[in-house]
């Protein structure tokens, strides 16, 4: 009877092409449930092969539980008190074992056995095909539409199957059974019981990708693709950069007469790509991103992540692009959020933000508009300028004198103190977690407060308009702000 055993033991890891342990193992769960067929109760057996002669035995056990919790199911498990009246050092989550007759090996023949035995040696099967696949680090799949199903497509490389979502397809490419095609690996999810391997054509790494595979300059380390942006089927950019002066970056990826950049958009249905040259200078990348549209001039602000970027009326619609992509595309690849405007609505803001600084200074200082332009026009933008930078930077400041400087300083610092006193009293009422919201300024609580939104839950509720209007935050610094508040809804 043991020599049956080992003999099927190794028919079906050759068979199949896995590991004896695997089929041992499998074996003993057919064991162990043909065993339990023998009692009208649910028990739990354990039966244990020996690998080297195949001689096996059965054992019914019962877990050892607190002695306090009682039994939840009395049929497999035993109370601690009474474990140790057996065995006095046995612990929790231990097993009290009895061995029980086994069943006879030639009786196990039924469908049900065979099917653990099987179906356990599928899995392994199919996990070692999946390593096997996963191991050689690829993060292109070449593959074959094998069929489709309410999912999406199931792409067939090797014995390997994978899906390829219809939300991850290319609009409008129609693929159909039989088709070559190539997609970028997404994911790799081990407990999906259908293919355990996602596919993506859309994603701006597919892209990436493709270029590696056609720019053999980017594998030798001499050029480095920075990232990319993608209008899946329509247009894209990416951003290169050089890392060797002799080469033209953006001519490389072209290719001669346009050869590498066409093998590429001929893979993802013409999607257009813009090549853009990498910076380390944010506004350089910005102004390369937004190509072919000429920009005028830019300006930055790190503290918001915001760039307003300003183009002649001729340059407005290419810099915006159709429906916004360009814009929306320069964006993404960059990270930064681009505003564009015409030199009057950049003028306009301008003067709009001067006037706001005027009327700080004018009420905070108590001066008249000619001090206050005086100031501005220095470069001093906030009170905390005034009270804080270097005595001698103000000094170099031709109208005023060393008596006016020290007045003006002592005054704005005085009008702080009275505003960090004024929001302390009035975010008595206020709830620690809206003040402790990622991003929320003091000026910003003290007008939540003038209307009433004193907890974070209050915040999080407001729209975006709501929150503009209270604050004169820009719309995105309001999305960002109400979304932060409300993260906790998600978590």
């Amino acid at each position: 009877m043991s020599r049956e055993v080992l003999i099927l033991v190794d028919a079906l890891a050759h068979e199949k092409n896995v590991d004896r342990g695997v089929v041992f193992d499998a074996l003993e769960m057919a064991l162990s449930s043909a065993t339990k067929k023998r009692y009208d109760i649910d028990v739990d057996i354990r039966v244990a092969i020996d690998r080297q002669t195949g001689e096996y035995e059965s054992f019914r056990r019962w877990l050892v539980v607190p002695s306090e919790s009682g039994l939840q199911e009395p049929d497999k498990e035993i109370l601690l008190f009474e474990a140790q009246e057996e065995i006095p050092d046995i612990e929790t989550g231990e097993y009290i074992e009895e061995q029980i007759e086994s069943v006879a090996f030639g009786r196990i023949g039924a469908q049900a056995a065979k099917q653990v035995i099987l179906q356990r040696i599928r899995d392994a099967e199919r996990e070692q095909i999946l390593n096997d696949f996963l191991e050689r680090g690829e993060k292109v799949m070449n593959g074959t539409v094998k069929r489709a199903d309410k999912n999406g497509l199931i792409i067939e490389s090797g014995r390997v199957e994978a899906l390829l979502r219809r939300d991850q397809m290319i609009p409008k490419e129609n693929l159909r059974s039989g088709d070559r095609v190539r997609a970028y690996i997404l994911k790799v999810d081990r407990e999906a019981r259908g293919p355990q391997i996602e596919l993506s054509r859309t994603c701006p790494e597919f892209l990436l990708k493709l270029f590696e595979n056609e720019v053999p300059e980017i594998e030798q380390g001499l050029l480095e693709l920075k990232g990319a942006a993608r209008d899946p089927g329509i247009r894209a950019k990416i951003a290169v950069v050089t890392h060797d002066k002799r080469i033209d970056p953006i001519g490389t990826c072209v290719g001669v007469r346009g050869t590498r950049v066409t093998a590429v958009r001929n893979e993802v249905a013409g999607e257009a790509v813009d090549i853009v040259l990498w910076s380390e200078d944010p506004a350089q990348f910005v102004i390369g991103a937004l190509a072919p549209a000429q920009v005028s001039s830019i300006v930055v602000d790190e503290e918001k992540h915001v760039m307003d970027v300003v183009v002649d009326e001729e340059n407005l619609a290419i810099a915006i692009g159709r429906s916004g992509q360009n814009v929306r595309l320069a964006s993404e690849l960059t990270g930064w959020q681009i505003n564009i405007m015409t030199p009057e609505e950049s003028a306009k803001k301008l003067e709009d933000e001067m006037q706001k600084v005027r009327e700080i200074f004018m009420a905070k200082l108590d001066v008249d508009a000619e001090v206050a332009d005086i100031l501005i026009e220095e470069g001093f933008n906030s009170l905390e300028e005034v009270a804080y930078v270097p005595l001698s930077e103000m000094l170099e400041i031709e109208a005023f004198d060393e008596d006016t400087v020290n007045e003006l300083r002592t005054r704005a610092r005085d009008s702080l103190k009275e505003m960090e006193d004024a929001l302390h009293a009035s975010t008595k009422e206020v709830s620690q977690e809206l003040i402790s919201v990622t991003g929320i300024l003091p000026e910003t609580i003290l007008k939540l407060q003038e209307n009433q939104i004193q907890t974070r839950e209050d915040l999080a509720e407001l729209a975006v308009d709501e929150l503009m209007d209270m604050t004169q935050m820009d719309e995105e610094s309001a999305k960002t702000l109400i979304m932060t508040a409300r993260a906790h809804w998600f978590n």
